[in-house]
């Protein structure tokens, strides 16, 4: 392995902070971020992502390289919930199984956007496309865990409406709010993008900074009581996203020779929702746990992720 790699991912300022945050929790510090700054900072993320892929898209002919992606990233998102489900259905039950489910075959936006961060410190570029593409995996696993749910679940009066639910995953802020800004940005002239420049782009890394330590205190917190549950989710959190970051590394280049492409679908496969899934299934499937399925995805997968996760993925990339 290239451990150089490693070491320069593991020095980044904005995963060093997210290490304070997870070290203020240990040390019992009274350090914490507004709630309501937090989900400014979240939105600013979700809004400059978005508008910078679409002024990416705005610069680039539309191509049947873009139908290929979209499609990849959702068959991905659509897939691995049905062997997720089916590895843990017998030991949690349909409803908690079909939650972990979504959350893995949906993705992490942070993560994404993390991961963009990681891409620029190894001098790599992945398409503006991928924005969209990242997008549209949101749904589809959200609407296949509640199958699987309603399939070999027990029936329950409190399940809403399947239109309910995948209006719902539609219409979810995080979904809406980046494609809302790839479409405004892919409007946008070069002279309009470049007047909130100093907003969507300069001040990004710093902003990243400040949500990472705000999801450090929030993963520590949580992992302290995950970590008492029991050790077999735990593993799996570690395993599960490995194996498809992996898997989908290798598969990724049937539809990109773009190495930066490549590793973001890599990432996407990798990652697991704890922002639009937990939303949907509060609504979509009650009967689940949040204390299983939140803390598996954003105090376990999240962390590995953007330490050693992303080195791996990288590092697969360019080797097959």
């Amino acid at each position: 392995m290239d451990y150089s790699l490693l070491l320069d991912n593991l020095t980044n300022p904005a995963l060093l902070f997210f290490v304070l945050g997870i070290l203020a929790v240990r040390l019992k510090s009274d350090l914490c971020i507004p709630e309501t700054s937090s989900k400014f900072i979240s939105l600013y993320l979700l809004l400059s992502i978005g508008f910078k892929g679409g002024q990416e898209l705005a610069h680039s002919e539309f191509s049947f390289d873009i139908v290929k992606a979209i499609l990849f990233g959702i068959t991905i998102a659509a897939a691995i919930p049905f062997y997720v489900f089916f590895l843990l259905k017998r030991k949690l039950g349909a409803d908690n199984a079909g939650a972990i489910a979504a959350s893995y075959g949906s993705v992490s936006a942070v993560t994404f956007v993390t991961a963009l961060s990681f891409l620029e410190s190894q001098q790599l570029h992945a398409n503006g496309y991928m924005v969209a593409t990242m997008a549209l995996m949101e749904a589809p696993s959200i609407i296949i865990g509640v199958i699987l749910i309603r399939l070999f679940g027990q029936p329950s009066t409190e399940t809403p409406r399947l239109r309910t639910t995948i209006q719902h995953s539609l219409t979810n802020g995080s979904v809406l709010l980046i494609l809302g800004s790839l479409v405004i940005g892919l409007l946008a002239n070069d002279q309009q993008a470049q007047g909130i420049k100093p907003f969507t782009t300069d001040l990004f890394k710093g902003f990243l900074a400040i949500f990472l330590l705000e999801m450090g205190i929030v993963s520590g917190r949580k992992l302290n009581d995950f970590v008492k549950s029991g050790g077999l989710l735990t593993v799996f959190a570690l395993v599960i996203p490995l194996i498809n970051g992996i898997a989908v590394a290798i598969l990724s280049a049937s539809v990109s020779d773009n190495i930066a492409n490549r590793f973001m679908f890599a990432v996407l496969a990798a990652s697991a929702s704890y922002i639009a899934v937990p939303a949907a299934m509060k609504i979509a499937a009650p009967k689940a746990n949040p204390g299983i399925y939140f803390p598996m995805a954003l105090a376990i997968t999240f962390p590995f992720n953007i330490t050693l996760g992303m080195p791996i993925y990288l590092l697969v990339v360019k080797n097959f």
